[in-house]
């Protein structure tokens, strides 16, 4: 198995946070990817709703709610599995309509996969089936797609790099995290305008017969990881 990080941060050291008895027995039950997807996919989804405001909850604030929006996932999954060893890493979407996704990715047997947290089926996890971090982005172009979303760029960022601030436990909302990946450099993805406007196509005509329903057939659906239980009824 192959784990390596894509921006060694500049102190590489294992983290040790004092986690609670019942911290400790998630993150040993839930050693592989695939459980971390699986323990994400069956807490609700954090919708933010007044009047508490928005978040950006740590691993513990996540287990004590249980619930968790995409980054929020994505830091949860970052800290149960950087103690199996696998790096804390995160790649970060722009898109054209400011909506962006993060994901937890890692790297088994040479290839990218992700875990992941959305209100859309196909922002979800991807088997570790890619090449490169682009490659594993790129597979989010087409789902990414609805009304006014389009993927522009993407960042794969090692979260080691906040140092000494509080990203894994902290009671707060975790500010700084996001500032982060909204500073990053993004690599441009580029994709063609035809392709686009064929796919928002596509999206408004399932729209217009499924209302109230959310695509799930895709033609790499095969790469995709299990579903919330809520997009297969």
């Amino acid at each position: 198995m192959t784990r390596q990080t894509v921006h060694p941060p500049p102190h590489d050291r294992a983290a040790s946070p004092a986690f609670t008895a019942t911290e400790r027995r998630l993150i040993r039950r839930l050693s592989s990817p695939a459980q971390v997807q699986r323990y994400l996919n069956s807490l609700p989804y954090n919708t933010e709703p007044p009047p508490g405001g928005p978040t950006l909850r740590s691993f513990r604030s996540v287990v004590r709610t249980g619930t968790a929006h995409c980054l929020e996932a994505a830091l949860a999954a970052a800290v149960i599995l950087e103690q199996h060893g696998y790096p804390p890493l995160v790649l970060s979407f722009e898109s054209i309509d400011e909506l962006d996704h993060v994901l937890f990715v890692y790297r088994e047997g040479g290839r990218w996969g992700s875990i992941a947290r959305s209100r859309d089926p196909g922002l979800h996890g991807r088997r570790p089936m890619f090449r490169t971090a682009r490659a594993l982005a790129s597979s989010y172009i087409e789902p990414y797609v609805d009304f006014t979303g389009r993927i522009t760029g993407y960042a794969a960022v090692d979260l080691r790099m906040l140092g000494d601030y509080d990203w894994r436990l902290s009671e707060r909302s975790t500010w700084k995290v996001e500032r982060l990946l909204l500073g990053y450099p993004h690599r441009t993805i580029r994709s063609s305008d035809e392709r686009i406007d064929r796919l928002r196509a596509r999206y408004f005509a399932f729209k217009r017969a499924f209302p109230g329903q959310k695509p799930v057939n895709d033609p790499d659906r095969e790469h995709w990881t299990e579903l919330p239980r809520e997009f297969l009824r």
